[in-house]
């Protein structure tokens, strides 16, 4: 016999026939491998599998290599093993998992609670309507553009599921006027007054509404690097914030950026995500959104600063602007007049609590 694999049959089977054609018995072939007849035996009867060690045994004795007698009883069992519907099943189950891990982060997904489904239907069902696919065999209908200074840096999971659960949000705002462009223009204007405490952020949807855009959170998800987008869902402007910034001058520099990219007619159908403190800064259209928003957040420079900055001179500024402090203290620490870690950043306002009662 050569190391040509035949057709399979039970390893032992095989081996049997190789005994006997050396005119051994299964006693005499247990001496040349130095095993008890008990190991041979049971080999040959189906009771145990052939290992690297008694692979490599069995072929020294019998002129094969061990590859063959490990590769014969794979292909054996593998052939087994594709004649159980059970096994078949599970294998199905299988891939029907590792797609859905494909297209969402299905484990980040349960802790949010966006995905509940307990047994596998469900669950696949759960992932098909929120990315809106007829089977989990089709790819997200979206497509996502990531601006920011790593161009080679691939759109994420992560960044995908956040976007299915921004739209999914969008759809269910139904109050939603026709867009005024004036009306869009008018309100990032009176912005920075009226989100200088977090208490002014609860408001925002319904006034973002009545200018017929649609403004949504959703919370961050681990690792998605987003800070906000900006997108049209069915000719309708979305305006979406994860928070992640949480002080409350980032949150309104986030939103005033992508107020200013909709104002522009940056946006299309293509949802862009940003991460606006890594976005690429020979992107024209993101340095043309930021000149914009900084217009309406300080439509006048701030005055030359002192050398010590303190708090009064923080707090008088803000007050003669009617802004938040933060929002002063934020402008600063951009121009490097200020340390991140400067103590006037302490106890800053932070403003995801009441995000998360849109």
């Amino acid at each position: 016999m050569n190391d040509r694999v035949p057709d399979p049959v039970p390893v032992g089977q095989l081996l049997g026939d190789e005994i006997e054609a050396h005119g051994w018995t299964q006693s005499e072939f247990a001496a040349v491998l130095a095993r008890p007849v008990q190991f041979v035996s049971e080999i040959v009867n189906g009771k145990k599998e052939i290992t690297r060690e008694s692979a490599a045994q069995i072929g020294a004795a019998l002129g094969q290599t061990a590859e063959f007698w490990l590769s014969f009883q794979d292909q054996f069992l593998l052939s087994e093993q594709a004649k159980s519907t059970k096994t078949q099943q599970e294998l199905s189950e299988v891939r029907r998992r590792a797609r859905l891990n494909r297209l969402v982060p299905v484990a980040t997904l349960r802790k949010r609670g966006v995905l509940a489904g307990q047994d596998l239907d469900k669950l696949e069902a759960e992932v098909v309507e929120l990315l809106e696919l007829d089977s989990i065999s089709d790819d997200p209908a979206f497509s996502i553009a990531a601006r920011r200074s790593n161009h080679d840096e691939p759109v994420s999971l992560v960044q995908v599921a956040w976007v299915a659960c921004v739209r999914r949000r969008a759809r269910s705002r139904t109050d939603i006027r026709p867009f005024s462009q004036s009306k869009l223009e008018t309100l990032a204007a009176q912005l920075p007054t009226l989100l200088n405490t977090p208490a002014g952020f609860s408001r925002l949807p319904d006034l973002f509404a009545d200018a017929g855009v649609v403004l949504v959170y959703v919370e961050a998800l681990p690792g998605a690097k987003i800070d906000g987008c900006a997108f049209m869902l069915d000719r309708i402007p979305v305006i979406a914030l994860s928070g992640r910034g949480k002080r409350l001058d980032k949150v309104l520099w986030t939103l005033l950026h992508e107020v200013a990219h909709v104002v522009l007619g940056h946006v299309s159908s293509e949802v862009v995500v940003e991460t606006l403190d890594d976005h690429d800064e020979t992107d024209d259209t993101e340095n043309e959104a930021d000149r914009r928003a900084r217009g309406w957040l300080l439509p006048t420079p701030l005055p030359t600063p002192r050398a010590r900055v303190g708090a009064g001179w923080v707090d008088a500024v803000a007050d003669e602007r009617g802004l938040a402090p933060i929002v002063i203290v934020g402008q600063l620490q951009r121009r490097q007049v200020l340390d991140w870690r400067t103590t006037l950043a302490r106890n800053a306002p932070t403003v995801t609590e009441v995000l998360a009662t849109w």
